[in-house]
């Protein structure tokens, strides 16, 4: 019997770049690479997680994937659709939505709740008549936890968790098929983390959404995704499995990136080595010569200051982009 075909991905990303021209002196500009050669998919109902320290590039890719950024290079393919044109863009939205780090500035705080919520929907025509509308805002509200006695307030009557919630609803409004979390949960408290954590996963099995969830804390991105991938100086440095990576991280960065995760055993904690890198991030204004990571990296070597490294499978799922990690061996030839 044939083997089952493998699904296809409802996202490809192949070598994205992102440059920005920022001015330097009188009528010159320098190029500051935010995301430089970036690949990875995502499968239908999939959690991807990407994480890094701030200012790697991780918030710039989710805003590029829905083209707030006009990318430099590279493709995004989207349900199979090579996004280049105007059209192929309103397609990408109708399909994909994303929800902001900061919810009090992404809402417009002179609209009732119902308004913002219902913005796709008024958009889009996506009602016959101001009561479907309404119901329409109500099952939104009613999905995120939210009252629908909420509907007439302003933002500023709720709290940073509520306001959240509004974002989510507002995103979840055109029916989307993939949402870009931004941060989603950084600005909240640890309570109201784990209450909207448990909501997207919720809302995950309900409407079977596909989730690229951006964080810089790599604890809270393992519990919601089903791989993590790992992002420093714009460059993914490693991409595996969540409990792979946890289990047996390989890129030194990812390493130390795990070192600093708190453990819940204070004996454990007491006597487990934690990993400081020396020095400071490089500026991506001025990025140095090969590896990225080499100038804080405790194992560089010259190759590592020559050339940039590939990223290599090194066992199924796990990628990793770095010179002193061994390639697997070629398959024996047949006798």
């Amino acid at each position: 019997m044939d083997k089952a075909a493998a699904p296809r991905p409802l996202l490809e990303v192949r070598d994205l770049k992102m440059y920005f021209n920022i001015p330097d002196g009188l009528f010159r500009t320098r190029q500051l690479k935010a995301v430089d050669g970036v690949s990875f998919s995502l499968l239908p109902g999939e959690t991807l997680g990407l994480v890094g320290e701030s200012g790697c590039g991780k918030t710039t890719v989710g805003r590029t994937l829905m083209h707030l950024y006009r990318p430099t290079g590279g493709e995004i393919i989207f349900d199979g659709r090579t996004i280049r044109s105007r059209a192929d863009v309103k397609y990408l939205r109708s399909r994909m939505q994303m929800v902001f780090q900061d919810p009090y500035s992404s809402l417009d705080p002179r609209m009732t709740v119902e308004d913002i919520i219902a913005e796709p929907l008024d958009a889009h025509k996506l009602y016959a008549s101001k009561e479907e509308r309404h119901r329409k805002v109500k099952e939104l509200m009613d999905a995120v936890g939210l009252s629908s006695e909420h509907a007439t307030r302003y933002v500023h009557e709720f709290s940073g968790g509520q306001r959240q919630r509004i974002g989510i609803a507002r995103a979840l409004a055109r029916e989307p098929s993939m949402i870009v979390c931004d941060e989603p949960v950084s600005a909240l408290d640890v309570s109201i983390q784990a209450q909207v954590i448990n909501m997207f996963e919720d809302l995950q099995k309900d409407r079977g959404l596909t989730y690229l969830f951006i964080a810089h804390d790599i604890s809270v991105v393992k519990h919601i995704s089903r791989r993590i991938a790992v992002m420093y100086l714009g460059h993914l440095v490693e991409l595996a499995d969540a409990n792979e990576l946890y289990r047996t991280p390989l890129h030194p960065y990812t390493i130390s990136l795990l070192s600093a995760v708190p453990i819940a055993d204070p004996d454990k904690e007491r006597d487990r080595q934690r990993i400081v890198l020396e020095g400071d991030v490089p500026s991506p204004l001025h990025m140095p010569s090969g590896c990225p990571f080499r100038t804080r990296c405790p194992h560089a070597c010259e190759t590592c200051a020559e050339r940039r490294p590939e990223s290599v499978e090194v066992s199924p799922g796990h990628f990793v982009a770095c010179h002193i990690i061994k390639r697997p061996a070629p398959p024996a030839p047949h006798e």
